[in-house]
């Protein structure tokens, strides 16, 4: 019953994005039948309904192999041509919460690293603007015209990743 959790390198902060959440009472895990603080509330693609999964059950792929279940669909994701990473992403990384199809970003030849969900306003404060509207995936046009309409919570909802080997920014958009 460790207070710490496995580190997931496409997604370093699942407690910040929710995706992990702390309990004040121990459950027990519903594929390792061990008990655990930290459950798992995020997305996960398999017959039937399994909740509550352990962070250590993620992250060793014991869940996506006993469930034959996946964390983020492998067809909803960037091009990465080492089948071990779509591998690590799809079966042993915690997915997060998106409004119609969670779609992972890739750079630099591997996928990147899931930053939080953000706006218009989260992206001003974070310096981020310029650098996301860079991004040769969005739309010129479109970017410019619609990104203040971008809100964390509402209808058009970003999601933000942080490119694991230059520090690059990048977006996926989504609207209810």
């Amino acid at each position: 019953m460790s207070e710490g959790i496995p580190v997931f390198k496409y997604h370093p902060d699942p407690f910040r994005t929710e995706v992990f959440v702390r309990q004040q009472e121990p459950s027990v895990c519903p594929c390792c039948g061990k008990p655990t603080f930290v459950v798992y509330e995020g997305p996960f693609y398999c017959e039937g309904e399994v909740t509550g999964l352990c962070p250590d059950c993620i992250a060793s792929g014991t869940a996506a192999e006993k469930y034959d279940g996946t964390f983020q669909d492998p067809e909803s994701v960037d091009e990465v041509d080492d089948p071990d990473k779509l591998e690590e992403l799809v079966c042993r990384t915690p997915g997060y919460c998106g409004w119609q199809q969670e779609y992972w970003r890739a750079h630099c030849g591997d996928f990147c690293a899931f930053v939080g969900y953000v706006g218009y306003k989260e992206l001003k404060q974070m310096g981020l603007l310029e650098e996301v509207l860079e991004d040769p995936d969005l739309d010129y046009a479109w970017r410019r015209e619609n990104l203040t309409s971008l809100t964390n919570g509402g209808s058009m909802q970003g999601y933000l990743f942080r490119c694991l080997h230059c520090g690059k920014h990048l977006l996926h958009i989504d609207c209810d």
